[in-house]
């Protein structure tokens, strides 16, 4: 047996999430980058003591972290962007590798929003890439993060641009349509994954 990292990504409020709990339910290990971030900044960490340092102002009464107040600094401007992805990128890789030496044999699904904006998908065995038309991305994270419209395009344009993105991506699912067409859309894409780990079985 082996496995095969795989890094799976899409801009905000494209799906990958959906897409992401396809492929769980289909056997892949999951290792979501999202959920490693709030684990690197929890009250007690290194990483939060760090960003506190650099912006008191974004730590709650409670000691924890107030996300929306640190996005609102860090989405509006490209040096303090910067500044955190240096105190949480290195801290996340790490315990994403740690998570994957611990995963059994199989496709280890590395769920990664900022997949192509580094240098990680490099490293990955594949990448599949999750799109959505821009006005439905919106409107998704719109209704989700109880957020203004101008608040979402400000995170989009600090995303990579979709189409070079595309040219990065070894798989691109496209989610413009109904919850079915998705399902059907990621099983193709996860039925070539499956034939790229067995052929990395028999090398």
């Amino acid at each position: 047996m082996a496995k095969l990292q795989v890094g799976l990504t899409g801009g905000i409020g494209s799906g990958k999430s959906a897409v992401a709990g396809l492929f769980a339910g289909w056997g892949a290990t999951l290792i979501d980058g999202d959920l490693l971030a709030r684990e690197v900044v929890a009250p007690g960490s290194e990483g939060l003591r760090q960003i506190a340092a650099r912006w008191p102002g974004v730590i709650d009464a409670a000691g924890a972290l107030d996300r929306p107040a640190l996005a609102r600094i860090v989405f509006a401007d490209d040096a303090a962007r910067a500044q955190l992805n240096g105190i949480t990128h290195p801290r996340v890789r790490a315990l994403a590798a740690q998570r994957e030496a611990e995963a059994p044999d199989g496709i280890v699904v590395h769920v990664v929003p900022l997949l192509f904006e580094g240098d990680f998908w490099r490293a990955c065995d594949r990448t599949v890439l999750v799109v959505a038309p821009l006005g439905d991305r919106i409107a998704r994270v719109v209704a989700r993060d109880h957020v203004a419209p101008a608040d979402v395009e400000r995170r989009i344009a600090a995303q990579i641009d979709p189409v070079l993105a595309r040219n990065r991506a070894g798989y691109t699912i496209e989610n413009d349509g109904d919850l079915a067409q998705l399902s059907e859309r990621s099983r193709t894409a996860y039925d070539a994954l499956l034939h790229d780990l067995a052929a990395k079985e028999r090398s």
